[in-house]
């Protein structure tokens, strides 16, 4: 206790006791040992700093109850009172901290650093932009008996997945002995993960992805009788890459010479994917395009994990693991470039008389790397400097990229001047965690980032592609807390019907619910709380008491509206904030308060196991609950998660209605005390989701957690009033998710919010 007896000694002593003394006082006296001075918190007693987010009533309680830690009755009653006023209005006043926030030099993360490679090597190579069309483009040919083919049909095809048995596919201008078709164009990746592609098929095949000369899956020279062909790449979310599939029955059919009266083999070729948590499907055609996109370089190299302290990715660590991976990194797409010299700088040899285009294909690199046009000076360093001395121009432009990537300029989003080429920079990022593509490039050279309109024009355009959608999407699993992989782990005696294939409907289902909202004209935000609808197939609807046939494809199904209410009653949330036998009203509690809501919650004091239901067989699970989290030290917290989560107790542990728990009446009865004061009563997640959808604290907690997700800075470091600005704009213009990432990229965007000049003064390497 040596530094907290310090900040005693130099604060000036108490000077009146009992009912004299002020709330500051009292602070002083019983609470700056653990918290400090300006409640910034002592590394000896509670090093976090004091955060917003309670009320008066709930801080009085909290104090009341726990404060100070093994002697609460010191400050109690009245005293309490003081205190909690004092916090109140005085300490947490300011926002989120004492200290006032800034604007931290931030790194690229992981993802963002696999995005600007990925966005650099396709703006030289020239994107195909991703149209309305939907599938892929078709060649049907048939084939003569010298073996040569002749194109029958050209058509778009929706997806691949046929079955032409003994016949064709045009029984009447194609010999079903012998045919081949070709299927081009591109598919684009919802999120950034592995992906196991699937093809299958008695006949010869290759499939082509993202990569033009070899195969990802080879099937033209096979033996035995196998059908399926599997293999994994790691796309990134929201990008379009080249996809090719040639099949052919050539060689395998029955020729001229055979028997006229022999079997005719059969033909079938499907092409499916199977996405993290969910069952392989034919790849749909929502993803698929006719347009043929430049192949996209996917960095191999392995990073250290962004820092996610906060809940999300953000740059913020610099560490000798992550130098090594840039550096790895750096080497991977500098050979990558070489390579492919030839067709990144379109010359036809690598050789002196080529020796000038080679430099201006260099010259491009950097400034895509930089995101800005480069000075003489930079071309000097960045360009002449690396040929200097080279035996070869390839070895040239390895130096070449292997200087820009590992250039601060490349490495942290927000080094260089505050101009417009920082403006488009700051945009992307926020809306694509990616850089600039040329469009906006071009705009920041001719001077079209200058207003907010301007910046609203390019945001709007911006919004239409994947990558927007996979980022907003990114952004509510994370609001949900299901951004990370999970195992929903159910009983198998009290849930028997309840196994991995229903897990990943459940995920399935839930996608499929997030992507309308997503696209939704407005994407409104409310329609998350308040839709009646579900998506489920035949396996789910027997699950969850919907008629629906047994083999049914997914389908939206509009739900009883009194017991259905958007994510708080859909199945793999539930599920998810469960026990693997019973719900649990403190886990569903708590992704309200925290998540919905937007409220602070203490990490309880004790390691937490909730009550077995075999401890107390007669209790209901609100009962056991409420048995639990009576002690002092627990109810200044479960007096705000209990209410919310016990609203919710219709839903057992795999989110199947319910009427019953433990053979009694379900009380799904709820309530909250907001902090304004007063008090909220519900019963059910209908009730629950209709406050929940009007309340201000809502919107003022999604608007914040979407600025963090998106900008990975402070909010209120880009002024105190930005954070009731933001959430008026968005409930007046309809609760619009996709505006309010809009808005909150052009107010990044535009912002004249710095980092602090000590840490822009990274040097040229």
């Amino acid at each position: 206790m040596a530094l907290a007896g310090l900040l005693i000694a130099f604060w000036p002593p108490a000077v009146a006791r009992g009912d004299e003394q002020t709330g500051e006082q009292i602070y002083r006296e019983l609470c700056v040992a653990c918290h400090g001075p300006r409640g910034e918190g002592v590394a000896e007693g509670y090093p976090e700093p004091f955060t917003a987010g309670r009320s008066l009533v709930e801080l009085t309680r909290l104090i009341a109850d726990t404060m100070p830690s093994g002697a609460a009755e010191k400050c109690s009653g009245a005293n309490a009172e003081k205190v909690a006023a004092y916090l109140h209005d005085t300490l947490l006043a300011g926002g989120d901290r004492a200290t006032s926030p800034r604007v931290e030099l931030s790194r690229l993360t992981v993802g963002q650093y696999r995005h600007a490679v990925a966005e650099l090597l396709a703006g030289l190579r020239g994107s195909a932009r991703w149209d309305e069309r939907r599938g892929l483009m078709a060649s049907y040919n048939a084939i003569d008996d010298k073996g040569d083919g002749k194109q029958i049909l050209e058509r778009l095809d929706p997806q691949v997945q046929f079955d032409f048995g003994s016949s064709s596919p045009l029984p009447d201008q194609i010999n079903p002995k012998v045919f081949a078709i070709s299927w081009s164009g591109s598919v684009r990746a919802p999120q950034t993960a592995e992906y196991e592609f699937i093809v299958r098929s008695e006949n010869s095949f290759r499939l082509y992805l993202n990569n033009r000369v070899q195969p990802l899956v080879d099937g033209w020279i096979k033996s035995g009788d196998t059908k399926e062909f599997r293999a994994t790449i790691h796309l990134l979310g929201g990008r379009a890459y080249p996809l090719t599939l040639h099949f052919t029955k050539a060689g395998q059919g029955v020729r001229k010479t055979d028997a006229p009266d022999a079997p005719i083999p059969p033909a079938s070729i499907q092409l499916a994917w199977k996405l993290p948590g969910r069952l392989e499907e034919t790849i749909p055609s929502e993803y698929l395009s006719p347009v043929e996109t430049p192949e996209t370089l996917v960095v191999a190299e392995s990073f250290p994990p962004d820092d996610r302290s906060t809940g999300f990715e953000r740059g913020t660590t610099v560490s000798p693991e992550w130098e090594r991976a840039t550096t790895g990194a750096a080497i991977e797409v500098a050979e990558y470039v070489r390579g492919r010299l030839k067709d990144f700088a379109a010359v036809p040899e690598l050789n002196a008389e080529h020796a000038p285009q080679i430099r201006e294909f260099c010259v491009r690199f950097v400034e895509r790397a930089l995101r800005r046009p480069i000075t003489a000076e930079q071309r000097s360093l960045y360009v002449d400097a690396p040929f200097g001395s080279t035996p070869d121009v390839e070895t040239g432009v390895e130096r070449v990229v292997l200087m820009a990537l590992k250039s601060p300029r490349f490495l942290y989003r927000d080094l260089g001047d505050a101009d417009a080429f920082r403006t488009a920079s700051r945009l992307s990022f926020v809306l694509w965690n990616a850089p600039p593509d040329l469009e906006l490039l071009a705009a920041a050279a001719d001077g079209r980032l200058a207003t907010p309109q301007e910046v609203a024009a390019q945001a709007e355009r911006m919004m239409t592609d994947g990558r927007f959608e996979a980022k907003l999407r990114e952004f509510l699993l994370h609001w949900m807390k299901l951004d990370q992989p999970r195992s929903l782990t159910k009983d198998a005696a009290a849930f028997p019907d309840f196994d991995a294939a229903v897990e990943a409907d459940l995920r399935t289902s839930l996608e499929m619910f997030l992507a309308e909202v997503i696209r939704g004209q407005p994407a409104d935000f409310r329609q998350l709380l308040l839709a009646d609808s579900l998506y489920l197939n035949g396996r789910l609807a027997r699950i969850y008491g919907v008629d629906l046939p047994a083999d049914a494809p997914f389908r939206k199904v509009t739900m009883n509206a009194a017991d259905w209410a958007g994510l708080l009653s859909h199945p793999y949330l539930m599920a998810s904030f469960a026990d693997n036998t019973a719900s649990s009203p403190i886990r569903r509690g708590v992704f309200v308060t925290r998540g919905v809501l937007g409220r602070t919650l203490l990490p309880p004091p004790d390691a937490f196991t909730p009550l077995p239901p075999d401890l107390h067989p007669d209790l209901t699970t609100r009962e056991r609950v409420s048995l639990q989290t009576d002690a002092a030290a627990c109810r200044s917290c479960h007096a705000l998660i209990n209410p919310l989560g016990f609203a919710l107790e219709r839903y057992d542990a795999i989110g199947r209605l319910r009427s019953e728990d433990n053979r009694r009446p379900v009380d799904a009865s709820g309530s909250y005390q907001p902090r304004t004061g007063g008090e909220a009563r519900f019963t059910g997640a209908r009730e629950l989701a209709t406050y929940l959808a009007a309340s201000d604290e809502t919107q003022a907690a999604f608007v914040e957690k979407m600025f963090y997700y998106a900008v990975q800075q402070p909010i209120r470091a880009f002024g105190p009033q930005v954070p009731d600005e933001l959430r008026q704009r968005f409930v007046e213009q309809g609760h619009d998710m996709r505006k309010l990432m809009a808005q909150i990229a052009a107010l990044a965007a535009l912002s004249t919010a710095d980092v602090p000049t000590a840490n822009s003064e990274a040097k040229e390497p």
